[in-house]
């Protein structure tokens, strides 16, 4: 049996890899083909601008309002901070009723896809809360409804039963914010 020498398959196999690389992953190479002056630029050039020109009205309004600058983030004051039980759950007909990614006011989970949708029975829909000790900064709305029996507690919808699983049950600081 006839081998080839380890520094040509060495060889071979860079060349594949630059290859794939080049062909699947064209963009760092696309990126040099176009330099903006300013920011400003980008949102000139429908071709950056998922091919909506700025001066479509459909593309007017907050994504226009930031021409050149970052947005503000929002900041909330907290109404009330206490401990409480915290489970998640996912769009699974058996963890919900028959229609797994509407929640009780009406909300899509599915098509919205973000992970900031929360069920209390406490709170009124479209409260804003925040658990800082397990998600940092990011604040959920509560926009579902749990099993009468859960008075007390939140349940996080998850994207994946196996996030959701992982989760587990914790108890943690929560603050509901205005």
């Amino acid at each position: 049996m006839i081998r080839k020498p380890v520094w040509k398959n060495a060889i071979l196999a860079l060349a594949l890899v630059f290859l794939f690389d080049c062909l699947f992953f064209p963009l760092p190479i696309l990126a040099a083909e176009y330099e903006a002056e300013s920011p400003a630029d980008l949102l000139e050039d429908s071709s950056w601008n998922n091919g909506m020109a700025p001066e479509d009205p459909a593309n007017s309004g907050q994504d226009m309002a930031y021409q050149g600058q970052l947005p503000v983030p929002e900041t909330w004051a907290v109404k009330k901070a206490a401990y409480y039980t915290i489970t998640a759950y996912n769009s699974e007909i058996g963890q919900t009723d028959a229609s797994p990614c509407t929640t009780a006011n009406g909300f899509d989970v599915c098509a919205h896809g973000t992970e900031d949708t929360m069920a209390a029975n406490f709170l009124p829909f479209g409260a804003k809360v925040r658990i800082p000790d397990l998600f940092g900064e990011r604040v959920f709305v509560v926009r579902d409804r749990m099993n009468a029996r859960f008075t007390q507690r939140l349940d996080v919808w998850m994207k994946s039963k196996a996030n959701a699983k992982d989760f587990g049950v914790k108890v943690a600081r929560v603050e509901i914010l205005e």
